[in-house]
This record gives structure tokens, sequence and C-alpha cells, in this order.
């Protein structure tokens, strides 16, 4: 008897057809190539989706949308949001300085407010501190750069660096870099 369906035919004498040459269909195909499609096509739409959600975490987290360009956040104790928005390289003084200037957009002069916002110079100042023994240092080994001086400055918004902004709260540390530690200086 002859069938026009293979299949049929196959299971009649109880064997299955073979993958033809190349493999089998992709789709459609018993399954055979449907592993190899969906594995890339399953990582691209999650890395892309990933991405596409970190990105939105970023911005989300930032508060401000202007904040979410070119800011890198970056984790300090107190858990304030605080965004490294660059890093200057000065000679002006007459030796090398390296200024980190950050974005944290949660200090205030006043301190805490009765409802838990704003973070007072002391909370800062410690957060300061570990992105100059951390931050900094690792950075500045990395550029082979060895400053007499480094600058670590919070603003609450972005502020061009020598251009002055009364409404801005900015606060400054320095430090010594010495042995693999930072030195505080006054400033």
């Amino acid at each position: 008897m002859i069938r026009d369906n293979q299949h049929q035919t196959a299971r009649a004498k109880g064997a299955a057809p073979a993958a033809p040459p190349g493999g089998a269909q992709v789709i459609g195909g018993r399954g055979c190539g449907l592993v190899d499609w969906l594995i890339p096509n399953v990582n691209s739409v999650f890395c892309g989706s990933a991405a596409v959600f970190l990105w939105a975490v970023q911005c989300v987290w930032a508060e401000d949308a202007a904040l979410s360009g070119a800011f890198v956040p970056v984790v300090v104790p107190s858990g304030q949001q605080v965004l490294l928005s660059e890093v200057l390289l000065d000679d002006s003084p007459g030796a090398l300085w390296a200024r980190f200037r950050f974005v944290a957009p949660g200090i205030s002069r006043e301190g805490a407010t009765p409802a838990g916002e704003g973070i007072d110079f002391q909370r800062s100042a410690a957060d300061m501190d570990h992105l100059c023994d951390s931050l900094a240092l690792d950075y500045l080994r990395q550029h082979d750069l060895a400053p007499s001086m480094v600058v670590i400055s919070f603003s609450d918004r972005p502020v061009e660096f020598g251009t002055p902004d009364p409404e801005a709260t900015q606060f400054f540390e320095a430090y010594r870099p010495d042995d693999g530690r930072c030195i505080w200086e006054a400033f």
C-alpha cells in the first residue's frame, strides 16, 4: 500500500524518517532544530529586556531625568543616592590635583528634615571618605596618576566646574593620597 504521508508509512513500518542532510527544519521539523533556534532568540530577548530594565531603574533611581544621562551611580555607606559626574585633573594650584565630582541630590545645608529627608555634611563626610579610599584611589592606580591632592565634592544638582551657583548645596573634602589610603587634609 502506498501512502502519501511519509509519517504514516514510517509508523506502519515502526521506524521514523531520518532528519534530512543538514538537520531538521528549525520550526515544524519534529523539534530537532527548535532548541538551537530558541536559545539564541530567548537569550537576545532576555539580554535586551535586562538592558532596558537596568536603564529604566537608573532613570527612576536618579529621580530626575536630567541626572540619568552620563552620571554613574555609586554605592556609599549612608545609602544616599550618589552619582559620579566627572573626574578632573587640575594643575592650577601648582601641583596635580584630582577632583572627583559627584551629584548627591539628597544633601542639605540644614540636614535632615522632620520628614527624614536631607543628608547633612557629617553623614556626607563619611561617604566622601569612603569614596576617596575606594573609588578615587582605584582610579588613580588604574590610570597611573600620582596627584598631590584628591578632592571629593558633592553637589545637590549638576554645577559646571568653576561656575558659582548660590542655590546649589555643595560639600567638599580634600585628601592626600599616602601609601594606598586617603589622609584627610583641611581644605
